[in-house]
């Protein structure tokens, strides 16, 4: 039996209304949707901007020493290699640390060494040794060069420390071993050993740096010293030139 006009009609109607409907649904789904992301993308842009730019990271580096008066006197015929400087991984890195009185310490994140203090030790050891012209000659160890003594050491504090109520002031504490080896024999010589807290100026990162800058350099100063010394009294006999058998006959 086939429907009446009027109830196909009917029928259109309806499904009109239903399609319509669900237009009405998907568009107001899209609305929001797009709303919902706009909203999400203003929170973003507002907690960026009330970041505001990052703070810049600082370098510092230690001061070469001050080369020494030039000596008259004739050098010791010896070559010394300045070896490693041995120490924890907070001083192979480049994060300046602090501590304070009691075992406790840290790294700061925007106050950085250009190299790490290890590195920078050495270099200042190797530059007083050679710049002092009391020894015949002053290489790294990385040379390669034949020696007869080598120089070696840790460190263990190069640090901030906290103001306790003994010294009432922030210090600059440096502490480190050195030896000086002969090549031959693999004897120990000569040791040293230096410990000092050299008073802060300042409140800011520069002012701890200057501390154990002039900590340090007092430190690799007496060092050269002893090490003179140590020559002064245990002078070295010079290498003798091979003789021919030839010239022997």
């Amino acid at each position: 039996m086939l429907a009446s006009p009027s109830s196909l009609q009917s029928e259109l109607r309806a499904t009109q209304n239903v399609v319509h409907a669900a237009q009405n649904i998907a568009r107001r789904r899209r609305y929001f949707q797009a709303g919902a992301f706009a909203a999400l993308c203003l929170f973003i842009a507002t907690g960026v901007s009330s970041c505001g730019s990052p703070r810049p990271i600082h370098f510092y580096q230690l001061n070469p020493p001050a080369l020494a008066a030039a000596s008259t006197a004739e050098p010791y015929p010896v070559t010394i290699l300045i070896g490693v400087i041995g120490a924890s991984p907070l001083y192979t890195q480049d994060r300046i640390v602090y501590g304070s009185s009691n075992e406790g310490m840290g790294l700061y994140l925007y106050q950085r060494w250009a190299e790490p203090p290890t590195a920078m030790i050495q270099e200042m050891l190797l530059r007083e040794l050679r710049g002092s012209m009391r020894f015949k000659e002053v290489y790294p160890l990385r040379s390669g060069f034949h020696s007869d003594y080598v120089l070696r050491g840790r460190l263990y504090d190069f640090k901030e420390v906290d103001p306790t109520e003994k010294s009432g002031a922030v210090l600059a504490r440096v502490s480190m071993d050195l030896e000086l080896r002969e090549t031959k024999t693999g004897t120990t010589v000569w040791r040293y050993s230096y410990h000092q807290d050299e008073p802060v100026s300042g409140k800011d990162a520069a002012a701890v740096v200057a501390a154990l800058d002039k900590n340090i350099s007092r430190g690799t100063s007496q060092a050269r010293v002893g090490i003179e010394q140590y020559f002064a009294e245990h002078p070295p006999q010079a290498a003798q030139p091979a003789v021919s058998a030839s010239a022997q006959n």
